[in-house]
C-alpha cells in the first residue's frame, strides 16, 4: 500500500494542534466553517472560497518577484537563474514509455530509477515516462521535480490544474466511488470541491471528543500483543496489529461505531481489514511496484494483471457493498449535515465519506503507523529514555494524555516531522500547467508548456541535501529549537507546507493537523508505557521490550469493604514481580496503565491488600 494517498483527514479537528503556528491555523480554519454554515448557498460557498484565496496569494506574493533562493512561493515568470532546456526525452511512442516503465518496476526500482537519471542529466528537473503508461493507460510523459525548491508549484493551483491527478496519469474507474468523482479529483476550480472540503473538516470536527480514548483502547491491546509475543516466541511483529487496530479506531471515530463489533447491522466483522483492502487496493495497484525477489517467471503474469489495464471494478463490488451498507447504516447523523449544511446529495456524501475513511484516514495511518514504530523503535535506547521523559513529565504536568500535554512533547513532534519527512506516506504528488511557467530548481530555471504535466517525487525532494544536513538519516531531533523550526515549512507530506493551512480553496490534506497528532499520540502511548522498544528497522521485528510502571498506593483493607483512600504512595519503576515479592500480593497488570481513571482500588484474596491507582506517573 505504499502509493496509497492520503488526501484528508482533519484540520477541521479541535484536538489538532502542538505549535503556536498550529493554533493560527485553527483560527483561519474556524473562519472558513462559519462561512460553511451560515445559510450559504453553494455558489455563495465557492465565491467566498475563491475571494478568500485570491486575498491569500495577493497578501502572500504581491508583485512579481524574482526567486534566486529557496521559496515556498509562487514560482516567478521571470528569473535570474540560467534558463535552461528540460533535459530528458520520451523516447519512441510506446517502446520509450515501456522501457521505462520496466525500468521503473522491474530493473532499477525506486529510488534507483529517479536518482539514475538525475545523475545522468545532472538536474533535478527532467521529462520522463511514468507508470503505469501504455497500452491501457493513458499518455505517460511528465516533467519530474525532485528538489525543495521546484517542487512547491505542484501545491500552487492558480498555476496547476489538479483535476483527475490524485493517482498520476490515470484514474481508477469512478465505480469504486459511486459514479462520483470524489474530493481528492477536483480541482479547487469546481464547485463541489469546497462543499466536500468542507463537509470533510465538519466529519473530523465531529469527531474530536472520540479520538483520544478510542486510541488508547485500541493501541492497548496491540501493546498486549506486543508483550504476549515476546513472552511466547522472543520476537513478534511491531506492525501486523496495527492494520486492525487502527481501522477499528478510525471508523469508531468518525461514526460512533466499531465496524468489526459482531452484534451490530451490517458488521465487516473480523475480515474488515481485508475487505477494505480488497475495495481500496486495485485502485493503486497499476502504480505498485512489486518487492524484490519476485521470480522472473512470474514478471509477464504480474505486468499483465496489474500493470497492464485498470482492474475491473466488478471484482470488488461485494466489498464495496459491504462497506457501504455498513456506513449507510451508522453514519447517518454524518449523511445528515452533508444533507442540510451542505447541500449535497445523500449518495454522494456517502461515498465521499467511505473514500475520506477508507482509503485517505485509513490507507495514510495504515502506512504511517508501521513507519514511525519502525522508525522510532531502532533508534538509541538512550534517545527513547530521553523520549520517555519527556512524555511523562508532560502527562503528569497536563493531568494526563490530553491534547495539552502533547503541546508539551516538542522532541516528539520532531520525531513525527522527521519520519514524516524522510518517508512520506504519499510519495508522488501530480499537476498540468495551468500557462505557460517558469519552475525553479537551485541551479536553474525551466520553461514549461500550458498543458504539460507536473510530477514530483516527494522521498527524493524531502531529501534535499541544500535544505537537510545529512539528510538520508533518520534524526528525530532534527526540527528542535530555532533553527529546527526554520526547517519545518519543508516537510511537505500534505500536498503543502507543513507550516501552512489547508483550506477551502487548495489541495492541501484537510487532515493535516489530525494525522500529525494522531501520529504523536501514538508514540506517546508507546513511551508512556515502555521504557525502550528494540525494533529491526528492515523487518519490523519487535525485540525486546522494557517496560514501565505507575504511581501505586498500597493499603491493608478488611474483607467486605468497598473502598480505600491511600494513606501513603511510592514511586516504582521495579518489575512486577519485584512488586509482588516486596507485597506479597500478585499485582493486576492491567492496573498499570489505566491513565484515563482518576483510580482504581480492587482487593486481592488472601491478605486482603489492594492496589490504588491514583494516576499515572512512572519515572
Amino acid at each position: 500500500m505504499a502509493a496509497a494517498v492520503i488526501g484528508f483527514a482533519g484540520v477541521a479537528n479541535p484536538i489538532a494542534a502542538a505549535s503556536s503556528f498550529r493554533r493560527r491555523e485553527r483560527k483561519n480554519l474556524s473562519q472558513s466553517r462559519s462561512a460553511l454554515t451560515g445559510g450559504s448557498s453553494s455558489s455563495e460557498l465557492r465565491s467566498r472560497a475563491s475571494l478568500r484565496a485570491g486575498e491569500q496569494r495577493r497578501s502572500r506574493h504581491g508583485a512579481k518577484v524574482r526567486c534566486v533562493s529557496i521559496s515556498k512561493d509562487t514560482p516567478p515568470t521571470t528569473t535570474t537563474l540560467p534558463l535552461r532546456e528540460i533535459p530528458g526525452d520520451y523516447g519512441l511512442p510506446f517502446f520509450g514509455a515501456f522501457a521505462d516503465k520496466m525500468a521503473y518496476y522491474w530493473t532499477e526500482k525506486l529510488p534507483k530509477f529517479y536518482e539514475n537519471r538525475r545523475d545522468k542529466y545532472k538536474s533535478t528537473v527532467y521529462r520522463m515516462n511514468t507508470v503505469p503508461g501504455p497500452p491501457g493507460f493513458p499518455d505517460p510523459r511528465v516533467i519530474i521535480l525532485l528538489d525543495e525548491k521546484s517542487f512547491p508549484i505542484l501545491f500552487d493551483v492558480s498555476k496547476v490544474e489538479k483535476k483527475d491527478v490524485f493517482t498520476g496519469t490515470y484514474h481508477p474507474d469512478f465505480k469504486y466511488t459511486g459514479g462520483y468523482r470524489v474530493l481528492p479529483y477536483l480541482d479547487p476550480s469546481e464547485e463541489k470541491h469546497a462543499l466536500l472540503k468542507g463537509f470533510c473538516f465538519e466529519v473530523l470536527k465531529s469527531s474530536g471528543r472520540r479520538v483520544f480514548p478510542e486510541l488508547h483502547a485500541k493501541l492497548a491491546a496491540v501493546f498486549d500483543g506486543w508483550e504476549a509475543g515476546l513472552q511466547k516466541d522472543g520476537k513478534t511483529s511491531a506492525t501486523k496489529d496495527l492494520g486492525m487496530a487502527t481501522l477499528r479506531f478510525i471508523v469508531t471515530a468518525f461514526t460512533g461505531q466499531d465496524p468489526t463489533a459482531p452484534d451490530v447491522k451490517h458488521s465487516l466483522g473480523a475480515g474488515a481489514p481485508t475487505t477494505s483492502k480488497l475495495w481500496l487496493a486495485p485502485q493503486i495497484l497499476p502504480i505498485f511496484v512489486p518487492p524484490a525477489g519476485v521470480p522472473k517467471l512470474l514478471i509477464p503474469l504480474i505486468e499483465l494483471l496489474i500493470h497492464t489495464f485498470p482492474i475491473p471494478y466488478f471484482f470488488v463490488k461485494s466489498q464495496h457493498s459491504k462497506i457501504c451498507d455498513f456506513f449507510r447504516s451508522h453514519a447517518g447523523h454524518l449523511l445528515d449535515v452533508a444533507e442540510s449544511q451542505f447541500g449535497l446529495a445523500r449518495d454522494e456524501a456517502l461515498h465521499n465519506l467511505v473514500f475520506y475513511t477508507i482509503f485517505n484516514a485509513w490507507g495514510g495511518i495504515d502506512i504511517l503507523f508501521p513507519i514511525l514504530v519502525r522508525r522510532v523503535g531502532s533508534t538509541s535506547p538512550e534517545f527513547q529514555r530521553e523520549l520517555g521523559a519527556e512524555v511523562r513529565r508532560a502527562i503528569e504536568a497536563n493531568g494526563g494524555l490530553n491534547p495539552a500535554a502533547l503541546r508539551d512533547m516538542p522532541t516528539v513532534q520532531s520525531a513525527v516531522w522527521e519520519a514524516l519527512r524522510i518517508e512520506p506516506p504519499v510519495p508522488f504528488q501530480y499537476g498540468r500547467a495551468k500557462e505557460d511557467l517558469i519552475v525553479e530548481s537551485h541551479e536553474a530555471a525551466f520553461q514549461v508548456k500550458k498543458g504539460e504535466m507536473l510530477a514530483g517525487y516527494m522521498p527524493m525532494a524531502c531529501r534535499d541535501p541544500k535544505v537537510f544536513t545529512d539528510p538520508d538519516s533518520y534524526n528525530p531531533k532534527r526540527f528542535l529549537g530555532d533553527e529546527g523550526q526554520k526547517l519545518v515549512q519543508y516537510v511537505l507530506w500534505s500536498n503543502g507546507p507543513e507550516t501552512e493551512d489547508p483550506t477551502l480553496a487548495n489541495k492541501q490534506c484537510p487532515g493535516k493537523n489530525f494525522i500529525v497528532t494522531l501520529s504523536q499520540l501514538f508514540v506517546a502511548e508507546i513511551f508512556s508505557r515502555f521504557e525502550t522498544i528494540q525494533v529491526d528497522y528492515a523487518s519490523g521485528e519487535l525485540r525486546s521490550l522494557k517496560r514501565r510502571f505507575c504511581f501505586l498506593g498500597l493499603e491493608s483493607m478488611q474483607p467486605g469493604a468497598s473502598q480505600v483512600s491511600a494513606r501513603h504512595q511510592f514511586v516504582t519503576s521495579f518489575p512486577l514481580n519485584v512488586l509482588h515479592w516486596v507485597s506479597g500480593i500478585e499485582i493486576s497488570d492491567k492496573m498499570a496503565h489505566y491513565h484515563h481513571l482518576p483510580s482504581v482500588a480492587r482487593a486481592k484474596e488472601g491478605n486482603c491488600i489492594i492496589v490504588v491507582v491514583r494516576r499515572r506517573l512512572c519515572l
